[in-house]
C-alpha cells in the first residue's frame, strides 16, 4: 500500500468515525424530537460513512494481506459489500426522508439491506476477521484488535436485535446502539485513521 493511499484511507477512516457518530446522534437523539429530520440526517450520515468505509477496508486488506491473504481478501469482500449495503441503506432512508412515499409501494426506493443485514451483520463479520488479522500482525497495536472485536460483537447484536426484536426502544438494541454508535465504532475508525495517517503498515 502506498503512503498516499494510506493517508487517504486514514482521512476516510476519520470521516467514517465522524459519520458514524453523527448517524447515532441523528438516529437516537434528533429522531426523538423530529422523526423526519432525524431519519433524513441518519440516512445521509449512513450513506457517507458507508462510502468512506470502503476506502478503509481496502487499506486494511493492503495492510494485512501478508498475515493471511485469503482471510484478508474474504474480510475485504465482506467489508466492501457491507459498506456499500450501508450506503444503499442510507440512500434509501435519505430518499424517503426527502420525499416521503405514499401508502402504496410504487414510489418506494429499492431496499436491499433488510433489517441491516449488510450494514450490521456482514460488516460485523468483516470487522471481526480484520480484528483477528490485526491481532496476528506485529506492526499494529493489539488493543486495536480488541476494539475491533467489541465493534463486531455490537454490530451483530444490532443486526439480530433488528431482525428478531424489531422494537428499536428495546434496552438490548438501545445499549448496543449507544455503545457502538457513540463509542466503539467511532473509536475503531478513528484509531485506524490515526494508524494509516502515521503510515504504520
Amino acid at each position: 500500500m502506498t503512503l498516499s493511499y494510506a493517508r487517504f484511507a486514514g482521512y476516510a477512516a476519520l470521516g467514517a468515525a465522524v459519520s458514524g457518530f453523527l448517524y447515532s446522534v441523528a438516529f437516537i437523539i434528533v429522531a426523538r424530537s423530529s422523526p423526519a429530520t432525524g431519519a433524513a440526517l441518519a440516512g445521509l450520515f449512513l450513506l457517507t460513512g458507508g462510502i468512506l468505509a470502503t476506502a478503509v477496508m481496502v487499506a486494511l486488506y493492503g495492510t494485512l494481506r501478508d498475515v493471511d491473504g485469503s482471510f484478508a481478501m474474504w474480510a475485504l469482500l465482506l467489508g466492501v459489500v457491507g459498506a456499500l449495503g450501508s450506503a444503499v441503506h442510507g440512500g434509501y432512508d435519505l430518499a424517503n426522508g426527502i420525499n416521503p412515499p405514499g401508502t402504496g409501494t410504487g414510489g418506494l426506493p429499492s431496499q436491499v439491506d433488510p433489517r441491516g443485514l449488510l450494514t450490521f451483520g456482514v460488516t460485523g463479520i468483516a470487522v471481526a476477521v480484520f480484528a483477528w488479522l490485526i491481532s496476528r500482525n506485529r506492526n499494529l497495536p493489539t488493543r486495536l484488535a480488541y476494539v475491533g472485536y467489541v465493534s463486531a460483537f455490537l454490530l451483530e447484536v444490532l443486526y439480530l436485535g433488528r431482525l428478531i426484536i424489531l422494537d428499536a426502544t428495546n434496552p438490548l438494541i438501545v445499549v448496543a446502539a449507544l455503545l457502538g454508535g457513540f463509542v466503539v465504532n467511532p473509536a475503531w475508525y478513528a484509531w485506524l485513521g490515526a494508524v494509516f495517517i502515521r503510515g504504520r503498515r
